[in-house]
């Protein structure tokens, strides 16, 4: 099987090497390419991503986009793999990460799945411990109703098929925190996700990260795309996801 890997980059190079090289380190029995989609960095991205070009597994293209859900659809669309999906050029994978998926994808093909993810600083550390096992504990009790009531699903971990994109169709254009929360919600209606009891990738905190320092609005965003998802016998859950909104705005903080 082939993976294809998707990395949005903007103005990263603090961190993008080693996203890139927690890719390239990645060994098993699969093929592997991975394709860059920077919108025009001016810090020292593009030289970090010059140094990466012998390794015929990776291309890079620069240039202007619509955002990342535009950067993260055309990578998919100039890709080939089996089973896709993007990294954030701040995030890592675990080593034997995509080994892991591709056994579990050789022995029960999925539409899509995810697994557990670590919560990390700038200096790639572990931190907001707290979050990883609340998400694990949702994660290992998994339902659409339960999804609609909080995002628990950790954009870094997860994988689709080629066939679920082409069912789901593209990343939406117009939201800027919970794009990947509204894909999951689409995906849950074409089939139920694989669970993967194992930590694959680690998202990186910090304040220039989206969902890091603007955590109030990517729950709100989350809320709104909850709403548009909820059909009218699971309004009840839009409640439970409202509640949760607003402990959210309070506790976060302090994980």
């Amino acid at each position: 099987m082939k993976f294809s890997i998707i990395t949005p980059s903007y103005n990263q190079g603090s961190y993008i090497e080693r996203t890139l090289e927690s890719i390239l380190s990645q060994e098993g029995d699969f093929e592997l390419e991975l394709l860059v989609m920077d919108g025009g960095s001016s810090d020292g991205t593009l030289a970090v991503l010059r140094r990466f070009e012998q390794d015929a597994r990776m291309r890079w293209v620069s240039g202007q986009d619509e955002g990342q859900s535009d950067a993260i659809n055309k990578g998919f669309n100039d890709t080939t793999g089996e089973v896709i999906a993007w990294l954030n050029s701040d995030d890592l994978y675990e080593p034997g990460a995509l080994q892991t998926v591709a056994t579990a994808y050789a022995e029960k093909p999925f539409d899509w799945c995810f697994g557990n993810c670590l919560n990390i600083d700038e200096s790639d550390n572990e931190v907001r411990a707290a979050i990883k096992r609340y998400k694990q504990r949702q994660s290992e009790r998994y339902s659409y109703r339960r999804l609609l009531r909080r995002d628990f699903i950790s954009q870094p971990a997860t994988f689709f098929s080629r066939a679920a994109y082409e069912k789901v169709g593209p990343v939406e254009l117009n939201l800027h925190y919970a794009m990947d929360y509204d894909y999951w919600l689409r995906l849950g209606r074409v089939s139920d996700p694989h669970f993967i009891d194992q930590t694959l990738a680690s998202f990186r905190w910090h304040s220039q990260s989206k969902n890091g320092a603007l955590y109030r609005k990517a729950a709100w965003e989350a809320f709104t795309v909850a709403r548009r998802h909820a059909q009218s016998g699971e309004r009840i859950d839009l409640l439970y996801h409202f509640a949760h909104a607003m402990a959210l705005g309070v506790v976060y903080p302090f994980l």
